[in-house]
């Protein structure tokens, strides 16, 4: 792992229009922040500016809500096109209050609303529009990746971040949706401790905790800073992507 990780919040990124070819985009932004790519480093990139060029925009007038949709709308308080789009996105229904619906995600993640929202896109009071999230994110991390490898002659590690909420815990925390370049887990099962125990679970979810971090460096409001760099962190390359983050509804305590 590493004793010291620095974090850059990549300052004047563009606003984000759909069919935006982020690669390019990324490397302007860097080289306009004076930062030179270096083998290891790891770009966190928010995922709504993913789902903006790949225009995952719905506006709702467009959207026609079922019977379902209204139903689940009226328990928790939500406009029934949202809803629909909710349902749409979702596996499975896990819990409901106002104002919220916890739902699996069909990529597999429990997120709340499925990862839909209208903050910090430009809308239209008259015809409002939401973003969904990428439709694969691992698929768009490696070809980010790969775009950026064929710029640069760097192959950093990439993770697309979103914020959610825990079971356990207020507040919400930033999550890796996606990842490309790296193992997203730290398996240190069977490694010894300072007093020679023998770890039996342990396993840090990496491409998590730097989410998170970088995340905090984000901000979740009109700080219009969606990609940081992150230096130091010392993750080990891998060729999957983020599935490994996922546990199995047979170990998931809260369902």
């Amino acid at each position: 792992m590493t004793a010291h990780l620095q974090l850059w919040g990549l300052s004047e990124f563009p606003l984000v229009e759909p069919g935006d070819a982020l690669a390019p985009m990324l490397v302007t932004c860097l080289r306009a922040n004076h930062i030179t790519l270096q083998a290891g480093d790891v770009l966190v990139l928010a995922q709504k500016i993913v789902s903006k060029a790949e225009g995952k925009y719905v506006n709702l007038n467009d959207v026609t809500p079922g019977a379902d949709a209204l139903e689940l709308a009226r328990r928790a308080d939500k406009d029934p096109r949202q809803v629909e789009l909710i349902l749409r996105e979702s596996s499975e229904v896990l819990r409901v209050r106002p104002g919220v619906i916890i739902v699996e995600h069909r990529n597999g993640y429990v997120h709340a609303n499925a990862g839909i929202d209208r903050s910090n896109i430009a809308s239209d009071p008259d015809n409002p529009r939401v973003l969904l999230l990428p439709e694969d994110p691992d698929a768009s991390a490696r070809r980010l990746r790969e775009e950026l490898a064929a710029l640069t002659g760097i192959a950093l590690q990439l993770v697309i971040n979103d914020s959610a909420g825990r079971a356990w815990r207020n507040g919400t925390v930033g999550m890796a949706i996606g990842t490309a370049g790296l193992e997203p887990l730290h398996n240190q099962i069977g490694e010894r401790d300072l007093f020679g125990n023998t770890l039996e679970v342990t396993e840090p979810a990496v491409a998590d905790e730097l989410a998170a971090a970088a995340s905090l460096v984000m901000g979740q409001a009109a700080e219009g800073c969606p990609v940081v760099l992150a230096r130091g962190a010392n993750l080990a390359p891998a060729d999957g992507g983020s599935g490994g983050l996922l546990r199995d509804r047979s170990m998931d305590m809260f369902r």
